[in-house]
């Protein structure tokens, strides 16, 4: 099921010892598009310090209750790594955490987590012909080669970004500006970021629709702008999208149909699109203004 991030603000999470405290935000992936932490205000116990709580350690959620149980101790977070929830999280910030949990890294193999789909099998290695012991020692071996030959290329660069800083982003189609984000949409099972809720009212006033990520070209962070392979009217022209009534599968297919696109739930994927890239601050010398609404990348001669 699809749920909305803001829907999951507020959230309680609870420790297997006591409450540790409420989300406050999320921080996406912005090469796979998916959630890979939460942003938790731990509250009077902890002087209110922000921490970062992975969905590997969230257990079947109460959604009633508005509960969210994780598998660590209020003692580990409190002493878990201290990083600055006010500004991206860099690799190394990562590399940090994921060791003091005794996490596997994420970045490593073919799924959204790592060799599969779901967070939790980064502990249990469930689903891969062998134990879940032999699956994390070849996953720690095989992606801590990954993480460096990383860092040396990226320089540790940030990859991570703010929900709340994504909802003042601006969608660009391929013929103007289409408008802001809204919201997103988040799969309660894998916890990848499905779609984006734009809101049209500079230019078809009062409507939302759903950008899903896999239609992505490029997102530049210093612009904050993400730009589309969609023209205007081809968005005008899909199903509408209504945040008051919960999206189902047949309304999906209806949607990706239309924009003549495989649907995610096709075959386990990342974000396959071969032209999207991301422009950082440290990438923008490379990288030309928008040309027709479109980003013009130097590096692979546009």
């Amino acid at each position: 099921m699809l749920r909305s991030v803001q829907e999951l603000e507020g959230y309680a999470v609870q420790a297997t010892d006591g409450t540790i405290g409420h989300v406050k935000d999320f921080y996406v992936d912005d090469k796979t598009w998916v959630v890979r932490y939460l942003v938790v205000e731990t509250g009077s116990w902890l002087s209110s310090r922000k921490v970062l709580i992975s969905p590997i350690s969230i257990g079947h959620p109460d959604w009633t209750e508005r509960i969210l149980p994780v598998s660590i101790t209020k003692e580990q977070v409190k002493n878990s790594p201290d990083i600055d929830t006010d500004k991206p999280v860099s690799r190394q910030h990562e590399m940090q955490y994921l060791g003091y949990y005794g996490y596997p890294y994420y970045w490593g193999g073919a799924g959204l987590w790592g060799g599969g789909a779901y967070p939790g099998v980064m502990l249990t290695g469930v689903g891969y012909g062998k134990s879940g012991a032999e699956y994390l020692v070849a996953q720690a071996d095989h992606t801590r080669a990954e993480a460096d030959t990383d860092l040396r290329q990226k320089d540790g660069d940030a990859h991570l970004r703010s929900c709340r800083v994504l909802l003042r982003y601006h969608i660009e189609a391929t013929d103007g500006g289409m408008g802001q984000v809204k919201g997103l949409l988040v799969d309660e099972d894998t916890w990848a970021i499905r779609y984006l809720i734009v809101e049209t009212s500079n230019w078809w006033f009062g409507h939302q629709v759903l950008i899903s990520p896999q239609w992505i070209q490029e997102m530049s962070w210093p612009d904050a702008t993400i730009a589309v392979n969609l023209t205007r009217q081809a968005v005008k022209d899909a199903p509408a999208y209504d945040s008051s009534v919960s999206l189902n599968r047949d309304q999906e297919i209806h949607l990706h149909q239309h924009h003549g696109r495989a649907g995610y739930w096709a075959h386990e994927v990342r974000l396959e699109n071969p032209e999207y890239h991301v422009i950082t601050p440290a990438a923008q010398g490379t990288i030309a203004k928008p040309r027709d609404g479109v980003m013009q990348d130097k590096r692979h001669g546009s």
